[in-house]
């Protein structure tokens, strides 16, 4: 095995393909050096239905254990039940998954203690050194006390907590499709829905890696196409959608058209400030202008960050933040260990659906006020010169330009945001206007100019 894992250590986490870029020999060597970098003493471990990450997880538990750590095995989980573990347990943890990735690719998500994130610059660089320097040297010494390697299943305690967040107890009766896309969510979905006031259509609840339906990531229009037409056949109130890891949940409503995440995000922002009144909300410099109004009407505080998890978790953490939202649909919470969870939101949305007597678009109009694009990507040989090319462009009266993350250029009626793919030659696009005709036009100015060939 190669000791350079630039290839798949990435921002957040460990991400390839195996056997082709990383094993269970490194996977055992990973598990070292997150001891050896975290100092932890006990750890918890939980893992996804892809066929590989059983033997991942085994063998970072093996490393783990090698230097004198405690190991907690929680089993099959998603990302967010394993936050849960380790926040409630008060744990460091890691997590085999590959998300919404293809088949042949798995990869760890690794926290401290309270679901902390572990990123290149708190930890990840360390933790990579270490094992590419062990992978070439041989695994490091052994502790003169093997740590333990123990099973618990936080499955039950993890819907609990969750059912203890949002109360359903008073909503009408929903029906609702789920699609699970032969991911986490098959896994966790029963076991927090029992009992409460929904009609449950399953979709694709079978857990399968080799994703055999289609791939598990909703952000792709055309994964959620079965979802859209299900909700239809059913006359179901909403829908449903989970990534592979269940971490993200996307939502249709009762006519099967999306929700865009945006609008989820003023809606439970709106929620949760009125729990915390006057509370603090983070919002990704992308989402919604609707985002920051809303929380303003509901007496919150906006605060506007960079896209990225390792961002979103350190604003809340600073500002002390109730809630955050992104356009991914990953939706975080104070009361979740600033930890990302759709099934949170998901149930925050279920229950304002059946608070009220009215449809699902109904009540999210109030929330989606403005005409987007959505995210677009373009392929180009030069991103920064590309990026120049736009700035020049919109230099002038009248416009605000800020570089918080990419380009953003702000005017009265319209803004835009321009930002760099960080693994690939892509620059990618999203425009949000007062009314559809202005956002056609910006769009349509900003990608000629990126895909103008010099």
């Amino acid at each position: 095995m190669t000791a350079d894992l630039s290839q798949i250590v990435k921002a957040y986490d460990v991400r390839g393909v195996v056997p082709d870029q990383w094993d269970e020999d490194l996977a055992e060597l990973f598990g070292a050096a997150f001891v050896r970098v975290t100092d932890a003493d006990a750890i918890v471990i939980g893992h996804d239905m892809r066929p590989s990450s059983p033997g991942l997880a085994d063998a970072f538990a093996r490393g783990a254990a090698r230097l004198g750590a405690d190991v907690t095995l929680i089993g099959l989980c998603s990302t967010d039940q394993l936050y849960f573990a380790s926040g409630s347990l008060g744990l460091p943890g890691a997590m085999f998954t590959a998300s919404h990735n293809p088949a042949q690719y798995n990869g760890i998500k690794m926290c401290r203690a309270g679901a902390a994130p572990v990123g290149q610059d708190t930890g990840l660089a360390e933790i990579r050194e270490l094992a590419e320097r062990w992978s070439e040297t041989g695994a490091p010494e052994a502790a003169a006390t093997p740590g333990t390697i123990s099973q618990q299943d936080t499955l039950a305690d993890y819907a609990a907590h969750l059912k203890a967040l949002v109360d359903l107890t008073t909503s009408r009766p929903l029906k609702v499709v789920v699609d699970a896309g032969n991911g986490m969510g098959g896994h966790t979905v029963p076991t927090v829905f029992d009992g409460l006031p929904l009609d449950v259509v399953p979709m694709y609840f079978e857990l399968d890696g080799t994703f055999p339906n289609h791939e598990a990531n909703p952000l792709d229009p055309k994964n959620i196409v079965d979802l859209q037409a299900r909700v239809r056949a059913e006359g179901a109130d909403l829908g449903l959608a989970f990534d592979g890891d269940a971490d993200r949940c996307f939502v249709v409503d009762e006519r099967g058209e999306p929700v865009s995440p945006s609008a989820i995000t003023a809606l439970v922002a709106a929620r949760e400030l009125a729990k915390h009144p006057g509370g603090t909300i983070i919002h990704n410099l992308i989402t919604s202008w609707s985002v920051p109004e809303v929380v303003r009407e509901n007496g919150g505080e906006p605060v506007r960050t960079r896209v990225g998890h390792s961002f979103i978790k350190e604003e809340m953490a600073k500002t002390g933040a109730i809630f955050g939202g992104e356009h991914s649909a990953h939706y975080y919470f104070r009361d979740f260990w600033n930890a990302d969870t759709g099934m949170l939101a998901a149930l925050h949305v279920l229950a304002a659906l059946g608070g009220q007597d009215g449809t699902l678009s109904d009540l999210v109009s109030s929330y989606d006020r403005y005409a987007s694009s959505g995210e677009i990507n373009s392929t180009v040989a030069d991103q920064v010169a590309s990026a120049a090319k736009v700035r020049a462009t919109y230099e002038r009266e009248g416009v605000t330009l800020d570089e918080l993350d990419g380009l953003t250029v702000t005017a009265a009626d319209w803004w835009f945001n321009l930002r760099a793919s960080n693994t690939e030659p892509l620059l990618r696009l999203n425009v949000e206007a007062r009314d559809e005709a202005t956002m056609v036009k910006v769009r349509d100015e900003v990608l000629a100019l990126v895909r103008a060939t010099d």
